[in-house]
């Protein structure tokens, strides 16, 4: 029988935990980014520096580098120089998600595109993901080769999907996991799974920890669409909203389109059909969904994903790491950043 995850009302210290587990391994991973960026071409620099600088939580890299000490990694550089290429994958996303969206900030900072130019920061998105391709050919592993490179086509897949739906607030329940199944949880799986891959897991505990990932990364993201209509810019790192400006249909508007009456439904049809959203139709929107609790349906939602990430990990023998590990799941939940 699996465990069961309640909410809590503060957030732990999983996170932290996380990155002490690591050690200076995620700061190594850090420094072997920088260096893989170097470039002699001025613009590059300035671009990935700036955009480097911007932060983040590096929880993708931290799934690495944790996964592998679960899996008993100790010796050598393969789950650093593989963690960069997780974060890599992700900051390319990024680049190219700033020009989508014309976003002006990233985690309170502006946006590269916004500094330089959507051209550049295209190219420079695809700078990132070069070198990330460059350094796993040099691991050697045909396996992981296979996994990050079908990660990162069902990123864009995922992407393009979403493209396809936007200002639909009829989509389906099912399209929306489709999307962020592929745009968010794929990496999150994959982050995971590599640890099991280095340290030649049998394919039951690669698949345990793929499930933890993938799982984990869908709990993160409907958190995600759900701090976008409550949390704070100041907490939050990026412009309350952002989603609902430019008529991204997540979560919170798809459980508020099944319980709002039609009078309700037309007029959230009418401004997410718009090329522009108003604040005051945010406001609005915000009203609505706190009337019909969108929000907290989102999170029990989540919760049930939280609990599969939790239980995955069940077939590891326990440890410092495991707990770690399981304990992380709750932090999607709790964060407010």
């Amino acid at each position: 029988m699996g465990s069961v995850i309640p909410l809590k009302k503060e957030i732990d210290n999983s996170y932290l935990d996380l990155k002490n587990l690591v050690g200076n391994r995620l700061e190594n991973v850090n420094q072997q980014i920088k260096y893989r960026l170097a470039s002699e071409i001025n613009l590059i620099s300035k671009m990935t520096s700036h955009h480097l600088k911007s932060g983040g939580k590096r929880i993708r890299p931290l799934l690495t580098l944790g996964s592998a000490k679960l899996c008993g990694y100790k010796e050598g550089s393969r789950d650093i120089n593989l963690a960069a290429c997780v974060e890599l994958i992700h900051n390319a996303t990024l680049l190219h998600d700033d020009v989508i969206d014309n976003s002006d900030l990233r985690r309170g900072n502006k946006t590269s595109n916004t500094i330089w130019g959507n051209q550049s920061s295209i190219l420079v998105g695809d700078y990132l993901f070069s070198r990330c391709f460059e350094m796993m050919v040099e691991d050697g592993s045909l396996e992981i080769l296979k996994l990050l490179s079908s990660t990162s086509s069902r990123i864009a897949q995922g992407e393009v999907l979403q493209l396809e739906y936007k200002g639909e607030i009829d989509i389906l329940e099912e399209t929306y996991f489709n999307i962020i199944n592929s745009k968010t949880a794929a990496l999150f799986a994959a982050a995971s799974k590599v640890g099991a891959c280095i340290t030649n897991k049998n394919k039951k505990e690669k698949d345990a920890l793929e499930s933890y990932g993938r799982n984990l990364g869908l709990a993160f993201q409907i958190a995600d669409d759900a701090l976008d209509y409550y949390s704070t810019k100041t907490i939050f790192g990026k412009e309350i909203g952002k989603d609902f400006f430019e008529g991204k249909v997540t979560l919170p508007i798809i459980f508020l389109c099944q319980k709002s009456n039609s009078e309700e439904k037309k007029f959230l049809e009418k401004i997410f059909k718009k090329k522009s959203r108003s604040k005051s139709e945010f406001s609005e929107t915000q009203n609505l969904i706190k009337k019909y609790n969108s929000i907290d349906s989102c999170f029990r939602r989540a919760e049930h994903f939280v609990n599969i990430s939790y239980n995955a990990l069940n077939i590891f023998n326990p440890s410092k790491e495991k707990a770690i590990l399981q304990n992380l799941t709750s932090f999607s939940l709790e964060r407010s950043f």
